[in-house]
């Protein structure tokens, strides 16, 4: 489905956007400065199919860099001088959705043993990018990465295959954990803090995944009647795998897809994984989209009405900036809102799936083209 037909950009002000004047966009701005420092000593974000490019967003991170906000107000009027706002309006729903991830804590060791058996593995050298120039004919248009064997590429064995030894041997582990529940979430979350036994603590982030769909376990035991709609979260999820350990392959095995990681040291506890965007998240401030239709370090408004447990009983309104993606952020107004690290931050994110309106903050220029 293209973008025209999956969603409209409707012009607005920012008189218009609920809560705008009671939020403080001012903890953005070291996200525009990392991405600023990215842009032009790496390589531009690949433009999503909204149209909006790294040369448009470079700007307005430019302009930000010349000074600093004193405060809320002069952070809400540098975006209110430089940009406009539009409202996103999906075509095939009554309003976009927002979710929340976070960056767990999990319990490892160097070596494997009788309580730590559970590994995080590295990327593979036989799981291979895939385009449209190498793809196979007939292989699935969803699958971004394949098996590389003699007589060409096939899909990469699942998780089941893998929680079943296909990869054991090759010297890819980078810790093993004592619980395969956690190794699962911490795939669902695309990274981790990994505390060793004697106090050291790593960070492990997105490498690459086998290229199975996401199939989320949450809809799988809705579905079983397991758990009811109105009351399934992380922590109802992980509450019922619990009580049902001899269930835990079943339940796990229906999402097939696989997350590799790659380890990356702690230089700043304060400062939250690097992802998609290959900069720092900010805890509340950083916002998972589909790649496909966004680009990276655009900054967007989201207002969820009911979502109220982040901020203090009042409804959620925060200007973000879409610093990471992943295969469940599928659609124009789909965000997924980076929480933080640990368990406090995992009890934030684990009830979070909200109705949500989102706005992209578009440079004044650029914005020209969407009028």
């Amino acid at each position: 489905m293209s973008v025209a037909s999956s969603c409209r950009l409707k012009p607005v002000s920012f008189d218009d956007l609920p809560g705008w004047r009671s939020d403080d966009p001012s903890p953005l701005w070291d996200a525009m400065a990392d991405c600023r420092t990215y842009l032009q000593s790496v390589k531009p974000y690949k433009a999503g199919a909204l149209g909006l490019t790294a040369d448009d967003l470079l700007a307005l991170l430019e302009r930000a860099g010349e000074t600093k906000p004193a405060g809320a107000d002069e952070a809400r009027s540098f975006f209110e001088r430089e940009t406009r706002p539009f409202l996103i309006e999906p075509r095939e729903t009554a309003s976009g959705l927002v979710t929340a991830f976070y960056e767990p804590e999990v319990a490892v060791s160097d070596r494997r043993d009788d309580a730590y058996r559970h590994p995080f593995y590295r990327r593979p050298r036989d799981l291979v990018d895939i385009d449209e120039s190498n793809r196979p004919s007939g292989f699935d248009p969803a699958y971004a990465f394949a098996l590389q064997t003699d007589s060409g590429l096939a899909p990469y064995p699942d998780r089941r295959a893998i929680d079943e030894g296909w990869l054991e041997g090759r010297g890819l582990e980078i810790a093993w954990a004592r619980s395969k529940v956690d190794v699962f979430f911490a795939h669902v979350q695309g990274a981790a803090r990994l505390r060793y036994p004697d106090g050291r603590l790593r960070r492990i982030t997105y490498a690459a995944k086998a290229g199975h769909p996401f199939s989320g376990i949450g809809r799988l035991l809705i579905d079983l009647g397991e758990i009811s709609e109105v009351e399934i979260s992380m922590q109802s999820i992980r509450a019922w795998l619990a009580a049902h350990p001899e269930r835990v392959d079943e339940i796990l095995w229906h999402n097939r897809s696989y997350i590799f990681f790659r380890e990356a040291e702690v230089d700043d506890l304060s400062r939250g994984p690097i992802a998609a965007a290959k900069v720092p998240l900010i805890a509340g401030r950083s916002l998972a989209v589909d790649r496909q239709i966004h680009t990276f370090g655009f900054p967007f408004f989201i207002h969820a009405r009911g979502l109220t447990h982040m901020d203090g009983g009042r409804d959620f309104a925060r200007t973000m900036m879409a610093l990471d993606t992943g295969s469940a952020i599928v659609g124009p107004a789909r965000g997924d809102i980076f929480t933080g690290s640990g368990d406090q931050a995992g009890e934030l994110a684990g009830a979070v799936r909200n109705a949500a309106d989102f706005y992209i903050l578009i440079p004044k220029q650029a914005a020209e083209r969407f009028v």
